[in-house]
């Protein structure tokens, strides 16, 4: 219960956050342009809080934090006082209009690169892409790429960590056409360079491996059952696991590496499990019961542990330290790079080349909020980037009711010179209503489709 009261409070205060920020650029570059503000809301629904502010705005947070908006004066949504009329919003300039519209997406992309740049200040370490081992007949195999080896680069973008060699993978999912790799032995000048076709590479996959479907693996130390954390009321506590508990046997069979504690507990939901685990320099004989859980109709076992993670030995680690201006280009490299991912995976998504079933929606989001925040601030602050980048991408969309769909309308208009009538308009917005409800709709469909 506890937990899950943390995951909500978690994701409520992670999104209010990115939408509070997009919601303050629409109603900052509104207030530099004389348009009058009326109210500022966080959230949908019944006010929680609400106060006046010196500057006569309406400052609201509402009972739903799906979301915000910024009310202004506006002709065709109540009457104007005679003296407010130079200030309404609709009778701004176009180019004005266009401005306030942009601003909300602009914060959120600023945010990012805000949050990018301190923890760029801070340092940024990464796992080096060594390959331990590669799978006969692989994409890696038929390159001629080799264990020992160093990725260097994935079409042609450097990959100096574990995470960049990730994000180059993900920007080719879908994709046709020809992969292009080069390698190297740690301390030679001499490069292997090399290309294979790809063909719909993972499209469609719902949950792709990257490594896997490249052919490798990556030199990282083993990873112990080594108890790491344990969830509240769940069957390990039930059992009398602790944290640092080695797991030596379960009903028997050795237990060498993590993994193999995993595989095993998930094929016995429901199933009593006589586990052998080693604590303070002795073993002691515990029995635990899986709880079953249900994904895509597939049944499994889960305990309700985490591992404890070996560390890194510094030869496999890749540290980035980084002045003030360097960091700054740095999280706005970034923040661009993420942003055209974005793009470019909604487009791929209505081509459907990659799996609907990726699009997440607030549930997803909770949880993800909670394990990058248990995870530590860093970790926290990095999804926060992420989620501003995704909200702002998703509202620059061309649909009516986003920001998007009204650059479109003032685009046109600015074309034409006068806006386009209004019965096009009411229907645009309703067609996007349809749009955005039926997005959300799908989004929480998959959510609930993992639980």
């Amino acid at each position: 219960m506890l937990d899950t009261v943390q995951t909500v409070l978690i994701a409520i205060a992670t999104f209010s956050i990115v939408v509070a920020v997009h919601e303050y650029g629409h109603f900052w570059v509104a207030r530099r342009s004389g348009v009058k503000v009326l109210r500022f809301s966080v959230g949908f629904g019944r006010p929680l809080i609400r106060w006046r502010g010196r500057d006569d705005v309406e400052y609201v947070v509402a009972v739903l934090p799906l979301g915000g908006y910024v009310r202004m004066a506006d002709e065709r949504e109540d009457n104007v006082a005679d003296e407010d009329l130079p200030r309404a919003y609709n009778r701004q300039p176009v180019a004005r209009r266009m401005a306030i519209a942009a601003a909300g997406p602009a914060a959120n992309f600023l945010l990012a690169v805000l949050v990018l740049w301190m923890l760029f200040l801070r340092g940024e370490v990464g796992i080096v892409p060594l390959i331990d081992q590669v799978s006969a007949g692989s994409l890696a195999d038929r390159a001629g790429l080799v264990s020992g080896q160093e990725i260097l680069s994935i079409d042609d973008n450097p990959t100096p960590t574990l995470a960049a060699l990730n994000f180059a993978l993900l920007e080719r999912l879908g994709d046709s056409g020809t992969l292009r790799l080069s390698a190297a032995y740690p301390g030679l000048e001499s490069i292997h360079r090399s290309e294979v076709p790809i063909e719909r590479w993972l499209a469609g996959e719902e949950q792709p491996n990257l490594l896997a479907a490249l052919g490798i693996t990556i030199q990282v130390p083993p990873v112990l059952p080594l108890v790491g954390a344990l969830t509240d009321g769940s069957a390990a506590v039930a059992a009398g696991f602790q944290v640092g508990d080695l797991i030596l046997q379960a009903d028997g069979q050795a237990m060498p590496l993590w993994m193999d504690w995993v595989g095993y507990v998930r094929e016995r939901p429901e199933v009593p499990i006589d586990v052998l685990v080693q604590r303070d320099g002795t073993t002691q004989l515990l029995t635990v019961v899986p709880r079953e859980r249900v994904i895509d109709n597939q049944r499994f076992g889960s305990v309700g542990m985490t591992v404890s993670l070996p560390d890194m030995p510094e030869s496999q680690q890749r540290r980035f330290e980084r002045g003030p201006l360097t960091a700054l280009w740095a999280s706005i490299q970034r923040t661009g790079d993420l942003i055209g991912f974005t793009f470019k995976s909604m487009g791929r998504m209505l081509q459907g080349l990659i799996s609907p079933a990726n699009l997440s929606g607030p549930i997803a989001i909770a949880q993800v909020a909670a394990s990058t925040a248990e995870a530590g601030w860093v970790a926290w602050l990095g999804f926060v980037a992420l989620l501003s980048v995704s909200l702002g991408a998703l509202n620059l969309l061309p649909i009516p009711v986003l920001d998007g769909g009204h650059l479109m309308f003032y685009s046109v208009e600015a074309l034409l010179g006068k806006p386009l009538p209004e019965r096009v308009q009411m229907a645009g917005v309703q067609i996007g209503l349809v749009l955005v409800m039926s997005i959300m709709v799908f989004a929480l469909y998959n959510d609930l489709s993992k639980l």
